[in-house]
């Protein structure tokens, strides 16, 4: 990886057979809107993510919710530019890949990667082979699995003599083309101890996946990759709500000076 990512959620409204569902295409038209806004203000990649789903299913969704996410998916290739990822939760990560295969997308989030946990909707055991075997079958080897480790909204007492530099290694010796780590729930920070340990044990690409904010930036910038925003970016830093274009912008101002300070130390200093 070149260049530092700063990437953009987009959190689907609910989804055909979900509790929350209303109407698929107010969920089209208002992924469009969002996708090309977070374009528009400078990001640098976008994932759509069925956030309002909830609850949610463990690994095996409906052929609805994968045919409504090819739906979505094509109409935002038709106009973003950008880099577009997926997420299927709760760990849908084959259905993932093949959207993003009939889409043409760029890139996954996939949960549930390597070693076994307890999340909100059940047990949770690797798929890491099953998944890279079924990515090869479909002739998807194009598109990169980024890949969570030690994740949210999880239990790890099972792995808790893994630390998470062996967990990294794991997840790296498996083939995963790069590192998501991020805090224990929704908008909550990763541990910054975690990522520096990370970053020793690994030579994947490491992204942030949580709890980043203009503020705190700088304190992860020279030790990972990418920046997975979701929850700061919408009004009152609230992940149900609408985005924010100032905050938007405030972060993005905030990366960009953050990238010159690193490449243009001297200039920036007055040297």
């Amino acid at each position: 990886m070149n260049k530092k990512l700063l990437i953009g959620m987009v959190h689907l409204l609910a989804l055909p057979g979900t509790p929350k569902y209303k109407d698929l295409n107010n969920v089209i038209t208002k992924a469009k809107a969002e996708a090309e806004l977070l374009e528009k203000l400078g990001f640098d990649a976008i994932i759509i993510e069925n956030m309002h789903d909830v609850p949610y299913l463990n690994r095996k969704v409906g052929e609805e919710i994968v045919a409504a996410f090819t739906a979505i998916s094509i109409t935002l290739k038709q106009t973003i530019k950008i880099p577009i990822g997926i997420q299927i939760l709760a760990g849908a990560n084959t259905a993932a890949i093949a959207v993003a295969k009939a889409a043409n997308l760029d890139f996954i989030r996939g949960e549930g990667f390597v070693f076994s946990h307890v999340a909100d909707e059940g047990l949770m055991n690797s798929d890491a082979g099953k998944l890279l075997r079924y990515r090869k079958m479909i002739d998807a080897k194009n598109i990169k699995i980024y890949t969570d480790i030690k994740k949210k909204h999880s239990a790890h007492s099972i792995t808790a003599d893994v630390s998470i530099a062996e967990t990294a290694k794991a997840a790296e010796f498996f083939l995963s083309d790069g590192i998501i780590i991020t805090g224990s729930s929704t908008g909550l920070p990763a541990d910054i101890s975690e990522l520096k340990e990370v970053r020793k044990s690994s030579k994947l690409p490491i992204f942030i996946g949580s709890g980043i904010t203009p503020n705190n930036l700088a304190d992860y910038y020279d030790y990972a990759d990418g920046f997975i925003v979701g929850s700061y970016i919408k009004e009152d830093g609230y992940w149900e709500n609408d985005i924010s274009v100032d905050r938007c912008s405030k972060l993005v101002k905030r990366f960009k000076a953050l990238y010159n300070l690193k490449k243009y130390p001297e200039e920036l200093i007055g040297i």
